[in-house]
């Protein structure tokens, strides 16, 4: 196997480590526009089959001549260069493979790339990812399902929440206050509701919950949870569904704040005659205060709840996932259950585990039970609960 890793960043580390590691891969080309950081890093890893090199993406020809000498494409960059990538990607004929959620355009490339004989498939992380997975395969395990509920979580494990929020970032910060401000929409006993990012913090649309090992945890609507129900085939049945992020308690309550009074607003405004933005403003004050110490640990976690009729009878489903920072190797929880699961799923597709063409996605079309194991090798375990409702 022989791979393009494009985006050497935090999860694009834990995915380089992964190929490094991985038996059946040969050859890892990883390019990165910080060339000495990506440098340093491939010297600790200490691998013959690492090549790395300084690419700038907008230079199509130079990720053309790249690609064509790959089997697949492993992108772990910003949003704004998939569309560019992914038509690169299908003109050389090599797999596709990202950790963002699909683009509606995607569509037409995927007949291309059907084609070809090659595979696109985005939401190849955690969130979107291993949950979509998880999902897919619980919503199976049932004839027909009622609740579908979806829970994500990437915080400081207890003796790491030592900052006056309680918190510290594992992925982009800016990614974090952009989430802040995006609407939620969810389905709750039959009828569709829409919340703003204010009522989304507010404590009458919010809940408890106990994870194994982590304790009680708050749990916030998070994003659009109702269109997945046409994605899984389970819009007729469903009358429940929501999709959470999980927090230590009182992350809401403060964050509420800092929306209603407008922190996390993109649009500039006037202060001492410049031009400021306040959602930048909290971003370059905050960020720099919250990282990991080297040898504090994250957790990553994730819980699928879903509920409905399993031969006549009321059944209750949940798989579970927790997953902490390996200190051995530095690698955050965040970053392995992204990159590696990345990293996977372009070997399960070049190994011949996933032999669909074109464009997949993680809720149908990646074998539950191997991926699973690929996950077990890797440390981070899967967990199933089947219960009365």
């Amino acid at each position: 196997m022989k791979i393009l890793l494009l985006g050497v960043g935090l999860q694009g580390k834990a995915a380089l480590h992964d190929l490094s590691n991985s038996a059946d891969v040969t050859h890892v080309i990883a390019a990165d526009t910080n060339f000495d950081a990506l440098q340093n890093y491939v010297k600790k890893l200490d691998s013959a089959k690492i090549t790395p090199i300084k690419l700038d993406v907008r230079d199509r020809n130079a990720v053309s001549t790249e690609m064509k000498k790959v089997d697949a494409v492993i992108v772990l960059l910003p949003q704004g260069f998939r569309m560019d990538i992914l038509n690169l990607a299908v003109e050389n004929g090599i797999h596709f493979i990202e950790t963002s959620y699909a683009l509606p355009e995607y569509a037409h490339a995927g007949q291309l790339a059907e084609a070809k004989g090659i595979s696109i498939l985005p939401e190849c992380g955690l969130d979107p990812g291993i949950d979509l997975v998880l999902a897919g395969q619980a919503i199976r395990e049932l004839d027909e399902v009622h609740e579908l509920h979806a829970y994500g979580t990437g915080v400081p494990e207890p003796a790491a929440a030592n900052n006056p929020i309680n918190y510290k970032v594992s992925w982009t910060f800016a990614g974090v206050l952009s989430a802040y401000q995006r609407p939620a929409k969810m389905l709750k006993d039959g009828g569709i509701i829409h919340l703003t990012p204010s009522e989304m913090f507010s404590p009458e649309n919010m809940h408890n919950l106990t994870l194994d090992t982590l304790g009680e945890m708050e749990a916030y609507y998070n994003g659009d949870a109702v269109k997945y129900l046409d994605v899984f085939g389970i819009a007729d049945t469903t009358i429940s569904t929501g999709r959470y992020s999980l927090r230590w308690p009182g992350h809401a309550a403060f964050w509420k704040k800092i929306v209603d009074l407008g922190f996390l607003k993109e649009e500039a405004i006037t202060v001492n005659g410049q031009e400021v933005s306040p959602r930048q403003f909290v971003h370059d004050l905050v960020e720099p205060q919250i990282h990991y110490e080297p040898e504090e640990r994250d957790i990553a976690g994730l819980l699928i709840d879903v509920r409905g009729l399993k031969n006549g009878q009321r059944k209750h489903i949940l798989y579970q996932m927790i997953d902490r920072r390996d200190l051995k190797t530095g690698l955050l929880a965040m970053q392995r259950t992204v990159g590696y699961t990345a990293s996977i799923g372009a070997q399960m597709l070049l190994r011949g585990d996933i032999k669909k063409r074109g464009l997949l996605s993680p809720t149908r079309d990646i074998p539950v039970e191997k991926f699973i194991a690929e996950l077990k090798k890797r440390n981070i375990i899967i967990t199933r609960e089947e219960r009365d409702w």
